[in-house]
């Protein structure tokens, strides 16, 4: 007889539910998240981390049959996954599930399409690959979410969960596109658990290595579907057993009913958090909260200094070393920061409130902006504490030079189920992030494709019109 296990739950729900079985709801919103993950794919092709990844993927060689963003030759699938992996998380605008403070599309997106390419699958495919990919990375993730201190157990032991709970998901819908049985997706899952990796002290201190962590996942998992597909064999307790996953990420039981209870009734991606702004979620909140001043008419210069509060467990990443956070040296430490948010909101951003230029070296290093940033204190606020990690609130005071205070809160994330992004608004989000490299008729055509996604023969064909970028 078969054992029970996790694994073995994952993987049978995984093949007993075809296409026809996902909700509406679930394949419109698969749509979304590839039009989301590639439009942040394309705009990271800028980048010099993004060259290097590409770089280094080109020299490695092997059967090349899969599609990157900015590679204009084939490659691998393992290195395509990796290259576009890299590219959808490097620039911190992926979409979020709470309260598991996962970055789940930008590890499954990008294996769930090198397995499509691989062995070419449909578009239908592709969504039911990415929705049960999708799902069993959050599942993870919530099995390593703590309701009594409201925060990820990965979180507290340095560990990227994204990257570790993003390779056990892209492996799963990489298994499933490639047609494997229960058994082939129990050693799926049981081969990426030795491969899942990451930790977070990049967040605190600067290195671009947290770039490559959705990449690697994404390699991670493209690999593991195919050693099984080959023979490799997993062990069947990997996640709950004494030298499992949850004990060697977790260092105790992970909570199983949140990988079992309404599997394949409930399901993740519908309410995942798509980012309105190209900076880390927790300094959402204090942007909105900025902009509210704004609209009241309230300028820098009549703030004598604003007082903003936050959830405490999120002090750590945008409000601590607070010299620092002040200060950032780039752009990529003040999307990490939560008085430069609060910067961008009294100075008004583009696009829906924020975009990529909002994010540059020169403006996080700008004489205006430090100046606002001077007058930041970041401190913890029993409000958001109350409400995180369900929402990243913040509560914003500002003391007006005339001796009057005025306070904005934002209690919702925006972009979450409570205040949600419409197709048309990603696709918004998504024709900024790659103006100046797709045509206007270009872009359109993609962001078409992403709304039928699942009517596409041949899913590679999104890859046509973006392989030349950053060359």
């Amino acid at each position: 007889m078969t054992e029970s296990t996790l694994a073995r739950t994952l993987a049978e729900f995984a093949v007993e539910h075809s296409f026809e079985d996902l909700p509406a709801d679930v394949v419109d919103s698969v749509g979304l998240r590839v039009l989301d993950t590639l439009g942040i794919a394309i705009a990271a092709t800028k980048l010099d981390t993004s060259a290097m990844a590409t770089a280094w993927a080109r020299e490695q060689g092997g059967r090349a049959v899969a599609s990157a963003v900015g590679v204009e030759e084939n490659l691998p699938p393992t290195l395509a996954a990796f290259v576009n992996g890299v590219l959808a998380h490097s620039l911190d605008f992926d979409d979020t599930h709470l309260p598991s403070v996962l970055h789940p599309s930008a590890s499954v997106v990008p294996a769930a399409f090198a397995a499509a390419q691989q062995h070419g699958a449909s578009g239908r495919d592709l969504v039911r690959g990415i929705a049960i990919g999708l799902e069993v990375c959050v599942r993870l993730g919530m099995a390593g979410f703590d309701p009594e201190t409201k925060n990820s157990v990965f979180f507290e032991n340095g560990q990227h969960a994204t990257s570790i709970c993003g390779a056990m998901g892209g492996a799963a819908a990489a298994a499933v596109i490639s047609g494997a049985s229960a058994d082939g997706i129990v050693d799926t899952l049981g081969i990426a658990a030795s491969m899942a990796a990451g930790i977070i002290e990049a967040n605190r201190t600067g290195g671009t290595v947290k770039r490559m962590h959705c990449g690697w996942a994404a390699h991670s998992a493209v690999s593991a579907a195919g050693l099984a597909r080959h023979g490799i064999t997993g062990p069947p307790t990997v996640l709950e057993g004494r030298f499992g996953f949850f004990q060697a990420w977790l260092h105790q039981s992970g909570r199983a009913a949140e990988i079992t209870d309404g599997l394949g009734s409930t399901w993740a991606a519908p309410g995942l958090f798509v980012k309105p702004y190209p900076a880390n979620h927790f300094t959402h909140a204090a942007l909105d909260a900025a902009a509210a001043l704004r609209s009241r008419g309230i300028t820098p210069a009549d703030v004598e200094r604003f007082v903003l509060g936050v959830p405490a467990a999120n002090l750590r990443t945008i409000g601590e070393p607070i010299e620092v956070k002040r200060t950032p040296q780039t752009g990529y430490m003040a999307q990490f920061s939560g008085p430069y948010a609060v910067a961008v909101g009294m100075l008004g951003g583009g696009g829906l409130g924020a975009v990529l230029d909002d994010y540059t070296d020169e403006k996080a290093t700008s004489a205006e902006r430090r100046d606002i940033m001077s007058r930041v204190d970041v401190v913890p606020d029993a409000q958001c504490d109350a409400i995180f990690p369900h929402q990243f609130p913040a509560v914003l005071t500002a003391h007006l030079t005339d001796g009057t205070t005025v306070v904005e809160e934002v209690l919702t994330t925006r972009g979450g189920p409570e205040r949600p992004l419409s197709f048309e608004d990603v696709r918004a989000k998504f024709t900024a992030n790659v103006d100046g490299l797709l045509s206007v008729p270009a872009a359109d055509a993609f962001a078409a494709q992403c709304a039928g996604l699942a009517d596409l023969t041949d899913p590679g064909v999104l890859f046509d019109s973006v392989r030349t970028l950053g060359n």
